[in-house]
């Protein structure tokens, strides 16, 4: 028997957590099996020629949605067992810090401006927005600078991407001109 006395709030890890459905674990496993189903029922109407080596544009999809399913099966597995994650421990961590709502949101509504946009004005318009957005949210002090960076890195995905690749990205407003 120890007779240290463990700080109020923390719990005794050899002796396991009270078990609860609402653990944080064991929603964060049923989500990566639930993302694991979502993309094998997506790719399963993927229907397109294989390359020759055999592999089509289903191999990869396949391949992630097995390796989310299992993920997430080991991973409910273990918190049923009694696993729990460690706490947040790191020098630049402040875990008493709130959660900055303001900043959250706003990135979730860049996102989601970004998917509204992006047929109608193209990936290189679209992209610099939320390239710009996204930097400006987080914290980019030089406006200027980062909007010249976001205009450059979502002109050269989009080359990358369509002249490179041969994927079709939207061209939306610039059609013709690129």
């Amino acid at each position: 028997m120890s007779s240290v006395k463990e700080p109020a709030g923390t719990t005794n890890r050899d002796a396991g957590p009270a078990y609860s459905w609402r653990r944080p674990e064991l929603i964060l496993a049923l989500v990566v099996l639930g993302l694991g189903v979502f993309v094998l029922v997506g790719t399963a109407n993927v229907s397109a020629a294989a390359s020759s080596l055999g592999l089509g544009p289903r191999f990869f999809p396949v391949l992630v949605g097995f390796a989310l399913l299992l993920i997430g099966l080991f991973y409910a597995v273990d918190v049923v067992r009694g696993g729990q994650g460690d706490p947040e421990e790191s020098e630049d961590v402040d875990v008493g810090a709130r959660a900055d709502i303001r900043t959250v949101v706003l990135v979730s509504a860049i996102f989601l401006a970004f998917a509204v946009l992006l047929d109608l004005l193209g990936w290189i318009i679209a992209g610099a927005l939320l390239f710009f957005g996204l930097s400006v949210v987080l914290g980019a002090t030089r406006r200027l600078h980062a909007g010249m960076i976001a205009i450059l890195l979502s002109t050269l995905t989009y080359l990358a991407f369509v002249k490179g690749l041969g994927v079709t990205l939207p061209a939306g407003l610039l059609s013709g001109v690129i």
